[in-house]
């Protein structure tokens, strides 16, 4: 049980400690502390709840639960309980395990879930504000399964500082204030969300403004106490699918056995070598594992570190794997359970090199179509899903060099925007293509009972050529995650850039026939480069980054969030 005496002071230790960091911390590698290890999360705050449990000397798994429910108070709008995730873990002897939180479709969904009564699709907004978008929450799942293995401090110990958050209070950061203003409508659908973070005009709360969330302290108390199974049974499921299923315009809702039934998996990872460094993450339902290893594979012929990482020949190498990991992504890849993904014959090294033999340093292909792995179904086609919003990684080192990369989830920002026990519920169904057939072929990543939708989330971990522990490293933002995270493992490999530098660098990513590069960088000038070498279409553009590392150099661990978050995730 959690000692309520220990939350004040908790509480103010966590909030003190905030208000000015504004980098991860680094390890500590010596000297009479007993500790080492580090942590890079998206909110400072949550952060110290996964540096408090490396203090206490809890495992890497440990302080990235910790790190997990903060979250759940300080950045809603991204993750938390309510959604679901990703959990990669990587042990200094190279032992790798990979943890599935994915959510889940209810036992009543049905291939033609989203459409109208005409069977057309409605518009994307309709969908997301409706039960119809929540999956059967993973999250709290995950935790269970990894700290059951990996654990070494109590359950109810991880939930202390998110509780003393929650109850103590939490100050808005800009971020969640922009987050806020830009989808009230989500938001603040709900009474709670409105109480919790809107004025009496229903105008966002200003950053800095002191949010108490009692409801969800509770809820985190009665999850402390009782375990997972206060969630997924009894009273406080009974409520969640009541919420989902009034909110839902058909037959098939969300029901209390649907959230009984859920189960977290133990997945096979997906590894593969760059350069004699060993890189290793999710596999299916994720697209992401894959997509990075495609990436990254089909660039190894080519010397990176020798045309500089200001060169616009190296982003043209890199969108232009980008466009044939991606083909591969949109035909093939969904949940492994309901579908055939022909996962060995996707990151086969003869087949990436099939697959570079189409890229030309000097030229652009003409056109991008999926490949044909060993293995590949038949009969499948391209569906119709969004990008993902609401989304948060973090990486964690412990003192025994064991790895955790992390990356959870609500979807939208703001999830569905219903919300039970004070939490946001997602909206990941709408991660699924909600057309189930495109010209008579049934589309692989389709709604079907039970089943986990696609994503993009990448969580990987790397260990250098010796077999030493390097890097953790993840995002947020879609179907940006993966270009995000071979970007980073690239500075790292190629350019011998540091976290924080690497996570700085540049963004470029093709978009159908469209290369989008990040406006107010060096590459918005290199434009006319890009051109010439044939992309008929370049454009500058602001993008939503959102990465996560921890690095090792010299054997000493550093953390890194993506500097284009500083401003937004410190409280004024």
């Amino acid at each position: 049980m959690i000692r309520n005496t220990l939350l004040p002071l908790a509480a103010a230790l966590f909030l003190a400690g905030c208000a000015t960091t504004t980098t991860p911390p680094t390890a500590d590698v010596g000297g009479g502390s007993g500790f080492a290890g580090t942590v890079s999360a998206a909110d400072p705050r949550a952060e110290e709840a996964g540096m408090a449990m490396l203090r206490r000397g809890g495992s890497a798994t440990d302080a990235a639960i910790a790190t997990m429910l903060a979250l759940t108070v300080v950045e809603p709008q991204s993750s938390g309980i309510g959604g679901g995730g990703f959990l990669v873990r990587g042990t200094a002897d190279g032992g790798v395990e990979t943890f599935d939180g994915r959510e889940t479709a209810p036992a009543g969904a049905t291939p033609d879930w989203f459409l109208d009564a005409d069977g057309e699709v409605p518009p994307f907004a309709q969908s997301i504000k409706s039960g119809l978008s929540v999956g059967v929450p993973g999250n709290l799942a995950l935790a269970a399964m990894a700290h059951e293995r990996h654990g070494k401090l109590a359950w109810a110990a991880l939930f202390e500082p998110a509780i003393a958050l929650a109850r103590q209070g939490f100050r808005i950061t800009p971020r969640l204030n922009r987050s806020l203003a830009s989808t009230a409508d989500r938001a603040g659908w709900t009474e709670t969300g409105r109480k919790l973070f809107f004025d009496d005009d229903g105008k966002p709360l200003p950053a800095g403004h002191l949010v108490v969330n009692e409801e969800l302290a509770k809820t985190l108390e009665a999850i402390a106490a009782g375990g997972p199974d206060v969630f997924y049974h009894g009273p406080r499921a009974e409520e969640l699918a009541g919420i989902v299923a009034a909110a839902t315009p058909r037959d098939g809702a969300m029901t209390a056995a649907d959230l009984a039934a859920y189960e977290a998996k133990s997945r096979e990872a997906v590894c593969g070598t760059y350069r004699d460094y060993r890189i290793c993450g999710m596999g299916p339902p994720t697209s992401g594992g894959i997509a990075v290893l495609q990436i990254l594979g089909q660039l190894e012929r080519f010397d990176l570190a020798a045309l500089g990482a200001d060169n616009p020949v190296t982003w043209h190498l890199f969108v232009e794997s980008q466009r044939l990991a991606y083909a591969d992504r949109e035909l093939y890849l969904a949940d492994s359970d309901f579908v055939s993904v022909p996962v060995a014959g996707l990151i086969d090294r003869t087949y990436i090199a099939r697959r570079s033999a189409l890229i030309d340093p000097e030229s652009t292909m003409q056109s991008v179509a999926a490949g044909v792995p060993a293995g590949a179904p038949v009969a499948l086609a391209d569906g119709d899903e969004p990008e993902e919003r609401g989304t948060s990684h973090f990486a964690v080192v412990d003192a025994r060099d064991t790895m955790v990369s992390y990356t959870s989830t609500v979807e939208s920002a703001f999830g569905s925007g219903l919300m039970s026990g004070g939490f946001f519920l997602n909206n990941e169904m709408t991660d699924f293509s909600r057309t189930p057939r495109i010209d008579g072929r049934p589309v692989a990543n389709r709604v079907e009972a039970g089943k986990r939708p696609r994503s993009s989330m990448a969580p990987m971990v790397v260990w250098d050529p010796q077999g030493r522990p390097l890097l953790a490293v993840g995002a947020a933002g879609g179907s940006t995650i993966p270009v995000q995270t071979a970007r980073s493992i690239i500075g790292v490999i190629d350019f011998g850039m540091n976290a924080q530098d690497a996570l700085a660098m540049p963004f470029a990513m093709a978009y159908g026939g469209t290369v989008v590069v990040e406006q107010g960088t060096w590459l918005e000038q290199a434009i006319p480069h890009l051109e010439a070498l044939g992309h008929a279409k370049v454009v500058a553009r602001e993008v939503g980054l959102k990465a996560n590392a921890v690095l090792n150099r010299g054997g000493r661990w550093t953390g890194a969030r993506d500097p284009r978050l500083e401003a937004q995730v410190v409280v004024p």
